[in-house]
């Protein structure tokens, strides 16, 4: 028997055998959805794995190397011997570099047991949750948000309640908004500023908006994920927990992908109360444990040593902003803002709708990235995995020439919706 035949044959058998146990998975994991980024990341490798000329702007990744300075230091960590287990809460030198960054850049004051090293800020964010909610517990996300934040809740079993901002709203909540959404079920509210997927930062004085309706309900954990705080267009960033009204029920999440170039390292924290802290601490050792040694120890030094590496990706990530929106403006029928923050746009498309190019109707944004992945062989992301399914993200961490190329593909087939 040939190998080809052979390969058909356990490749049929193993589908077979997985339609006869996916009673066996419990409901949760049946209704999680895999993450929209993730999907169409691994959707564009398929295409090109297939010979396809795809260019991918879907995945939040900086496209530069993490800084030799840093990788320096991990390359010592791994001669000094930072091999093994790590406490499940961190190195000692991490945390208290942590809380010498957040006192330096953003003015909290926080003692080491009140910081938490997680793989990730997505674990940190899933930490908080299975930490504080429980079943039909609500919690409130401003929208668009990140794609797992939806995810994450309800596989602990919350009820998401999504405050809607449109592109003329420059995709920001109102305090208003915010106010009239909560309710005595109400235990959490997360959000991102510098915000995934929109790029929208939050003022100081708009964050004090909020706060003035927060301190009201000081049994709702504010959860402000900062992962995007270094690529901040605006004047200064903001940090909800430096104010003193609600430091005691606000969680500061943060990490070292984005603003070092540090996204296979898997390392984040938040900070909060010590209680809270506590709480996922355990949640994570039983899961997880402590994240990698050498990492956290080039972690450590990482926050204190030299941001100009950090520095030139922000002002890298400003001009592609602008050139990017540039290039958008010249299509019909999108829509953007001007982000002030990350490296994302977020087109409103809803005058593309009902256009089609003869063969497909776009109905949606996930007709349309469709449509775009087949015609122009680029990979978005659908606006309604961010909770807005009036847009699509796109990511502009790319050099310029992969950026102009990629725009010129995408206006040529809309050019061809009718």
């Amino acid at each position: 028997m040939k190998t080809s035949q052979k390969r058909s044959i356990i490749l049929a058998a193993e589908i077979i055998h997985s339609m006869l146990h996916q009673h066996l998975l419990s409901e949760r994991i049946i209704h999680l959805k895999p993450s929209a980024t993730l999907k169409m990341a691994q959707l564009a490798r398929d295409y090109k794995a297939m010979g396809r000329d795809v260019i991918s702007l879907s995945l939040g990744e900086p496209d530069f190397d993490t800084p030799e300075h840093i990788k320096t230091f991990a390359k010592q960590a791994l001669d000094d011997g930072y091999t093994k287990y790590t406490p499940v809460a961190g190195l000692p030198e991490l945390r208290e570099a942590i809380c010498t960054k957040l006192q330096r850049d953003n003015a909290l004051n926080y003692t080491p047991d009140q910081i938490l090293v997680s793989n990730g800020a997505k674990q940190s964010i899933s930490n908080l949750c299975n930490a504080l909610l429980n079943p039909g517990d609500e919690i409130i996300l401003f929208a668009p948000y990140w794609v797992s934040y939806y995810d994450i809740a309800q596989l602990v079993g919350a009820r998401v309640v999504s405050i809607h901002a449109t592109v003329d709203q420059d995709f920001k909540v109102s305090p208003q908004q915010l106010a009239q959404a909560i309710t005595h079920k109400t235990k959490m509210l997360l959000f991102s500023s510098p915000c995934n997927p929109t790029g929208s930062v939050y003022s100081r004085k708009e964050l004090a908006a909020f706060v003035e309706v927060l301190k009201e309900h000081p049994n709702i954990i504010i959860v402000s994920d900062e992962i995007y705080e270094y690529i901040n267009f605006s004047k200064q960033h903001a940090s909800i927990a430096s104010f003193d009204e609600v430091y005691p029920q606000t969680v500061t999440v943060n990490g070292f992908s984005k603003g070092f170039a540090m996204t296979g390292w898997r390392l984040g924290y938040m900070a909060g109360p010590s209680w809270l802290i506590k709480a996922c601490a355990n949640n994570q050792g039983q899961c997880t444990s402590g994240a990698n040694a050498f990492g956290q120890k080039a972690a450590a030094q990482a926050l204190l040593a030299d941001m100009g590496p950090t520095e030139r990706m922000r002002q890298a990530f400003k001009k592609r902003r602008d050139l990017v929106i540039e290039l958008l403006s010249q299509i019909d029928g999108m829509q953007c803002n001007e982000p002030q923050g990350a490296f994302y746009i977020f087109p409103n498309i809803t005058a593309i709708y009902g256009k089609t190019d003869g063969t497909e109707l776009i109905r949606n944004s996930e007709d349309f990235c469709k449509y775009i992945l087949e015609e122009a062989h680029v990979a978005l992301v659908p606006g309604s995995a961010f909770g807005n399914d009036d847009c699509f993200r796109l990511s502009y961490a790319a050099s310029d020439q992969i950026l102009q190329t990629a725009i010129r593909r995408i206006k040529t087939a809309v050019e061809k919706l009718k």
